[in-house]
């Protein structure tokens, strides 16, 4: 597995377990950071990993709204909390980030939703990040 998509594997999870707990997203992080110097069965937690929960905490509210507004008959807290933290952590990546091309935050959003979650939810994730891409633009403001 590339570097990559294990840094973002593990921020999932960390948004993922963040809202499990009802606890800061920098709070579940720093928990990981901690863990992973005290306990050799524990993986690192790499820069990549950091950088996006990091900047997920920076836009949170941002992205919550716009996932709010453009995922139709969809409210955030009904969502399955995979696919909510999944689109998430591509909504940052896909808007925030120019490094990695479009589509491959797009795929790798869709390759964690078939791994986590239910089987509509690969086109489901598909769906939003890929208006997510096209508005892009339009949706950096703050």
């Amino acid at each position: 597995m590339a570097a990559r998509n294990k840094a973002r594997k593990r921020a999932f999870q960390i948004l993922f377990e963040a809202d499990q707990r009802g606890e800061s997203v920098q709070t579940v992080l720093a928990d990981w950071v901690r863990l992973s110097r005290t306990d050799d069965r524990q993986p690192p937690v790499g820069e990549f990993t950091m950088e996006l929960v990091e900047g997920y905490a920076q836009y949170a509210d941002r992205i919550d709204d716009l996932i709010v507004t453009y995922a139709v008959d969809w409210e955030i807290d009904r969502m399955p909390v995979v696919d909510r933290n999944i689109l998430r952590l591509g909504a940052y990546e896909l808007i925030w980030l120019d490094e990695t091309p479009d589509a491959v935050v797009i795929d790798e959003a869709v390759q964690l939703a078939k791994e986590f979650s239910t089987d509509d939810s690969p086109s489901f994730v598909n769906g939003l990040l890929g208006r997510f891409k096209d508005l892009k633009p339009s949706l950096r403001r703050v």
